[in-house]
């Protein structure tokens, strides 16, 4: 259904790719990974067509309908937001708005008018044979979040993660046979992502997704596609699949070299020795032609660097953490807590979770006293030292100082070393740590958080969303660094497979105000919850 022929994509001097031959096929649902700058969102735009330069060729089969996630959440403003969805079928969209304005001011006693009408018709009904667009799509919209009640607001009155939602329920609507995703999971809660599994999942047509969710990958592709080494390589299987194989290569190459480089140390031993004697000169010769054609490959450094988070605390903690007394919250006459009463002892590890706007941020915004409740009170353990991750690191981080000097500023006597040092176990090397704040794009931006984080050493770790604009790599090490912190954490995060590393406990807020206190891990909770048992 989709081929690309020996495509290459060059910036300037540099290849993100090189002579990429590839056939993707009819249902099958292709993952599209790799490091963070590999080239994984120029690829997609370059098979959707948002790129033309480039060389070689991409065929996508006759008229076979293509979908394309948008990411301008602002294209629609004017538009209500049940038509921003009815717009991906541009061809139904365009007839039914037509249809509309000629029953406004059509003359009816004029033929052109009333044989436009039967042709409109006719695009409807090829179109939407049963006659449900508007029940169809206020089922999408309803399921990514957005309440029957506002779906014939505008655009312009939801907040931009919710756009993000309006353009999601607008590529899927028309079911296309060729379906294009870059993160399709952002600003979704796990009961969506969940919903968004199961739609993708019977997709019939070919699919090409981005995700840093490993769990999604894993729920809903069927084959990987690698970007690394400047090739793209097709793996059958999700993400995990990939991963052993991967490593099974890796592994299979390294030995092969190891093999091969015995193999010509021998024969140069050989060849060394005789080479000289007249008698032996003819074996020496073999040998040579031998070590001539012996071919061992370079083990070519992965494009992937994994960050290493290690959060240590500098304070040993008392018997007490922190204690959420009766805290209510209201905004207006939106009340998104309601009696929030939370105990949580040294060393256990939170996830809090609920739907999106439920209050998750807010709660955390109230324990870091960012925001005072409308009631209740927060009691921090007096050995407490709390370090925060906000959601929004834009407003954190800013200024027209290098990356280090922005990092140094939060303890000016610490150590020159120890502060390159966390730069650097988030991936900034000594070059790019001189980089200016005001350049820095938003995944850097998370790493810069995480490094104040290891650098403030607190024993107390609050974090939301601290996944987002991160790569695969730094998700599995910012769980790793979670599970082996030994001191508290609380954390929001839809990634499933971040809370399933490190959750001892789980919150999750309700749209009501209250709230479910689980103790156990995250697998644990979408088991008892599954089986109706909480």
């Amino acid at each position: 259904m989709v081929q690309t022929i020996n495509l290459t994509m060059r910036f300037g001097s540099r290849v993100l790719f090189d002579n990429i031959n590839l056939k993707l096929d009819r249902h099958k649902r292709y993952g599209l990974i790799g490091a963070n700058g590999a080239g994984k969102t120029t690829f997609l735009n370059i098979l959707s067509g948002k790129i033309d330069e480039y060389e070689g060729e991409v065929v996508i089969g006759n008229g076979l309908k293509v979908g394309v996630l948008g990411q301008n959440q602002f294209a629609f403003e004017d538009y209500t937001i049940m038509d921003a969805v009815l717009y991906g079928n541009k061809r139904l969209y365009d007839a039914i708005k037509e249809k509309e304005e000629l029953y406004v001011t059509g003359d009816f006693e004029d033929d052109a008018t009333n044989n436009r009408l039967a042709e409109l018709e006719v695009i409807c009904v090829e179109e939407d044979p049963t006659y449900e667009y508007d029940v169809n799509i206020a089922k999408i919209l309803e399921n990514v979040g957005i309440p029957a009640s506002e779906h014939n607001n505008l655009m312009s009155t939801l907040k931009t993660s919710d756009k993000f939602k309006v353009l999601l329920a607008q590529v899927l609507y028309p079911k296309p046979d060729v379906l294009f995703l870059d993160e399709p999971t952002n600003n979704l809660d796990i009961e969506s992502i969940g919903w968004l599994e199961n739609e993708l999942k019977r997709h019939e047509g070919t699919m090409v997704v981005i995700s840093h969710d490993r769990h999604f990958l894993n729920a809903v592709v069927t084959n990987i596609l690698d970007v690394d080494y400047m090739k793209i390589r097709q793996f059958t299987g999700n993400y995990d699949d990939w991963y052993i194989a991967a490593n099974v290569i890796a592994k299979q190459q390294e030995m092969d070299n190891a093999k091969k480089l015995k193999e010509k140390e021998e024969l140069e031993a050989f060849v060394r020795r005789f080479s000289a004697n007249a008698s032996k000169a003819k074996q020496a010769t073999s040998r040579q032609k031998q070590l001539d054609k012996l071919q061992i490959e370079d083990i070519k450094p992965s494009s992937r660097r994994d960050p290493s988070i290690v959060f240590k605390a500098k304070r040993k903690m008392g018997g007490e953490a922190l204690e959420v007394n009766g805290v209510s919250h209201s905004f207006d006459d939106l009340q998104v807590l309601k009696d929030v009463n939370i105990r949580i002892e040294p060393d256990e590890k939170i996830a809090v979770l609920g739907p999106n706007g439920v209050g998750k941020s807010t709660l955390l915004k109230i324990i870091m006293e960012e925001l005072k409740p409308t009631k209740g009170s927060v009691k921090w353990g007096a050995t407490i030292e709390p370090s925060y991750f906000p959601q929004d690191t834009t407003e954190q981080i800013k200024g027209d100082g290098t990356l280090y000097d922005w990092l140094r500023a939060f303890d000016p006597k610490r150590d020159i070393a120890e502060i390159r040092n966390c730069l650097g176990r988030m991936l900034f090397n000594g070059e790019q740590q001189e980089k200016s704040v005001l350049s820095i794009s938003g995944g850097e931006k998370h790493r810069m958080m995480l490094s104040k984080m290891m650098l403030e050493e607190g024993n107390f770790l609050v974090l939301d969303e601290p996944t987002n604009h991160l790569d695969l790599e730094a998700i599995v090490a910012l769980g790793e660094g979670l599970f082996n912190f030994k001191g508290n954490v609380i954390c929001v995060s839809h990634d499933r497979e971040l809370l399933d590393a490190f959750a001892t406990r789980v919150i999750e807020l309700h749209p009501n105000g209250t709230y479910t206190d689980f103790k156990g891990t995250y697998e644990q909770f979408a088991e008892a919850k599954e089986n109706g048992s909480i």
